[in-house]
Formats: C-alpha cells, sequence, structure tokens
C-alpha cells in the first residue's frame, strides 16, 4: 500500500465483534482471562491495549520500524530510549537540539551518570572526534529545533555503524511522510506525536519506533516497567490524526514556503531558516534525504528584541505559543520559551539569539498567512 493508504488503514481493524470502520477505544484498566493460563492476548493496560496497539502497528510501518510503542509523551520516547544505554555511557548530540532534550541530557540523565558531548552534527568530522572509548550511542535531530539545521543521516549512521554505536533519531519535525530515518540507517526513530502525527493540538504523546529485536525487546520493557505508555483515549487521537498526514502535511508545506520565500525578501528580516529555500546552505542535502521541506522555519528580525516582540503583538492569525505541528499556525520566541532551558551560552552556541522567531505553519490558506506576517513587520 501507497504511504497514505496506511495511514488511514494500518492497525485500525480491532472490533471482530461489530465491523467498526473505526478503531474503538478500549479505557478498561483491566482485562478478564479465559482460565489461570488464558487471556486474550491484553491483561492489563499498563502493559497493553488494543487501541494503543492499533496505533503502534500504524506508525511501526509508517517508519518501516518491526514494532512501536507508544508513550505518554514526547519526553517519555526520549525517556525511554536513553534506556538502550546505561550510567558511564557516553551519547553525542546536536548543539542545536530542542531544549527539553538539552535538559534532559545536560541535567536529568547527566547527574544519574550518563555522558554527553554536544557537537555541530553538520559536521561528520566533528561526530567522529567526540567518539570515546565510553561512547554508546548518537543523538540525531534532523532538521534541529529551532534553526533548521540539517544532519547527513546516511553520513551519521555510517560513523555510528563503523563504532557499533545505537543511532537514535528524532523525526517530529518532518514526520514519516517526509523522512523516513530507519531507511537511512538509523536504529531507533522517536517521535512527538502530539505534533504532525496527530496534528490537532489536543493530545499529548511519543512514539518508539525500533527495527531490531534487540531494542525492541529492551524498549517494550522499559515502557512497560515504568508505566510510559499512553492513554487509551490519547492513542485513539493520534490514530485518527494520522490518517490525514499526508494531505496535511502537502497543506503545511504550501504555507510554509509562501511564508519564507515572503520573509526572505522583507528588508525587516536579517535571516530565514527553511531548507526550502534555495539559498539554504544545505538545501540539496534537505532534498535529497527528505521527501519534502516541511511546515518548520525559523528567522531573525533585522532589530533587536523590542522589534521582535512588536511583532507577535501584530500577529492575528498566529498564536504566541509553544508547540508546533497543529493545523493552527503558531509561533514563538525560543528565548524565553523553547529553549529557555538552555543556556544563554549554549542558545548563543546553537545559533539563537534574541532576534530569532521559530513559526509552525498550519494549513490555513497561504495568502492569508503571509499577508497577516508582512502586515506584522510592517507595522
Amino acid at each position: 500500500m501507497k504511504f497514505e493508504t496506511r495511514c488511514v488503514h494500518t492497525g485500525v481493524e480491532k472490533d471482530s465483534a461489530y465491523n467498526s470502520c473505526i478503531t474503538p477505544i478500549y479505557p478498561t484498566s483491566t482485562f478478564y482471562w479465559d482460565d489461570l493460563t488464558t487471556n486474550r492476548g491484553y491483561d492489563y493496560t499498563r502493559s497493553g491495549n488494543p487501541t494503543r496497539r492499533a496505533l503502534e502497528e500504524n506508525l511501526a510501518a509508517l517508519e518501516g520500524g518491526i514494532d512501536c510503542r507508544a508513550v505518554c509523551t514526547g519526553m517519555a520516547a526520549i525517556t525511554a530510549s536513553m534506556f538502550l544505554f546505561k550510567p558511564g555511557d557516553h551519547i553525542i548530540a546536536g548543539n542545536d537540539i530542542y531544549g527539553g532534550t538539552y535538559r534532559l541530557f545536560s541535567d536529568v540523565f547527566t547527574n544519574q551518570g550518563y555522558k554527553f558531548s554536544f557537537v555541530n552534527m553538520r559536521d561528520p568530522a566533528q561526530v567522529e572526534a567526540a567518539i570515546t572509548p565510553e561512547t554508546k550511542g548518537i543523538w540525531i535531530e534532523t532538521p534541529s529545533n529551532p534553526l533548521l539545521n540539517i544532519v547527513d543521516i546516511e553520513a551519521v549512521t555510517k560513523i555510528a555503524q563503523a563504532h557499533d554505536l545505537i543511532s537514535i533519531a528524532d523525526n517530529t519535525f518532518l514526520s514519516p511522510y517526509l523522512q523516513r530515518p530507519l531507511e537511512k540507517g538509523v536504529d531507533v526513530v522517536i517521535h512527538s506525536t502530539t505534533k504532525y502525527l496527530n496534528g490537532h493540538s489536543d493530545v499529548v504523546g511519543g512514539a518508539v519506533i525500533t527495527k531490531k529485536e534487540a531494542h525492541q525487546e529492551r524498549i517494550g520493557y522499559i515502557v512497560n516497567a515504568m508505566g510510559l505508555g499512553c492513554s487509551p483515549f490519547d492513542a485513539w487521537l493520534v490514530l485518527r490524526g494520522v490518517k490525514t498526514l499526508g494531505p496535511r502535511m502537502e497543506a503545511h508545506q504550501r504555507g510554509a514556503m509562501a511564508l519564507a520565500r515572503m520573509l526572505d525578501e522583507h528588508p525587516k528580516v536579517q535571516k530565514v531558516y527553511y531548507p526550502g529555500l534555495e539559498s539554504h546552505p544545505q538545501h540539496a542535502l534537505a532534498k535529497s534525504q527528505q521527501d519534502g521541506f516541511g511546515a518548520m522555519l525559523s528567522f531573525d528580525v533585522a532589530e533587536d528584541r523590542t522589534f521582535a516582540e512588536k511583532v507577535f503583538k501584530n500577529l492575528k492569525l498566529f498564536q504566541l505559543a509553544e508547540s508546533l505541528g497543529g493545523v493552527e499556525s503558531l509561533i514563538e520566541y525560543p528565548e524565553t520559551m523553547s529553549h529557555a532551558s538552555m543556556t544563554a551560552d549554549a542558545r548563543r552556541e546553537a545559533g539563537i539569539s534574541e532576534r530569532t522567531i521559530r513559526v509552525s505553519v498550519g494549513i490555513e490558506s497561504p495568502e492569508d498567512l503571509v499577508a497577516d506576517m508582512r502586515n506584522a513587520l510592517d507595522a
């Protein structure tokens, strides 16, 4: 089946009693057994649930993995993946990753004995140079959040394979519709299903997709043991949302490209970060490993923070809010919002400044979005 067909049909047929075309929600916490040794495949919803399993089958098929575990948040997905390692292990990550991921690595897991190096992952040589005898994994985020830097997935996974390292990729920004890291050699893919997979800003969730049996077994064990699984209703919401992933992503991209081109020509904008622009330094790389350029973009205003604040106040259609990937357009200020958990020095090293604004382009009319942004900048 083609991608859009798999979005609609994979994993949904769970109702043998009434042949429902839509996967039912099984809100039960427990399932009764036929006898002391036999059940119908489920015993307790923390360990497994038919609605959650439908979503897991769907996402595994879309990413090309052998299994998936759907969890309660995107951060829970990252946390679960870190249990592929142990205290004392060293993991290499980009220096321009999502602020919540940076906080989890640099604070929470570092205090548990893990070791991390944050490097410019656009340069595979820096990844190679960061490897030590304790290195066990590489964390890939591409495009990066919020500056849309592109990591050469195949180059980095070749390094990982040469040194017997586990490679993990956060594919939240593009979704499997536009990028499938497992096909490029990555071992594990994680998602915040809150974002494009769900697409309607009405649920938080995460997913971990694996392609190796050992990783599948470990992630399944950790999710059950730590109680990280998402609720049946949340799983149902994401499964509902993913049915329209293909057409939504196409609508998102149309708006993002139109907005990026306007911003790129506006005199009050210093720089636009969007891989779809031919001027983006990694446009060719993005084009080679992605099936599209996505709906996230950032830009630096030409003036100071005060001007950026005025832009936010003048907007009518873009809502000032964190998160991304919903049908509505959102805009935020990384300095005080999505990347506030990074130190100021870390933000500057990553390239985030007080002029930086991040945009999640929704599925509204591109003409309306462009007009609203232009009016805000001009005002």
